[in-house]
């Protein structure tokens, strides 16, 4: 199990596994998330624009904002 020690300045260096199975690089950018039983999740933040195509549609043509304004619940 990887292991890291946090210097006086309160940093530390993630072992190569753990950024290889995150799959982090310079400058990519982490969060931190405290469970409530103590332990922390560390996840790699994606920046959004990785987010694009991830949301199915059903081969409509995308709505102008006009067109979601008239009809919302489509």
């Amino acid at each position: 199990m990887p292991e890291s020690t946090i210097t006086a300045k309160g940093q530390t260096t993630l072992p190569r596994a753990v950024r290889q199975a995150l799959q982090l690089g310079p400058g990519d950018r982490l969060r931190y998330v405290v469970m409530e039983d103590g332990q922390v999740r560390l996840m790699r933040v994606r920046p959004v624009s990785e987010l694009a195509g991830m949301l199915r549609r059903d081969g409509r043509p995308p709505l102008s904002i006009e067109a979601l304004k008239r009809d919302p619940g489509r």
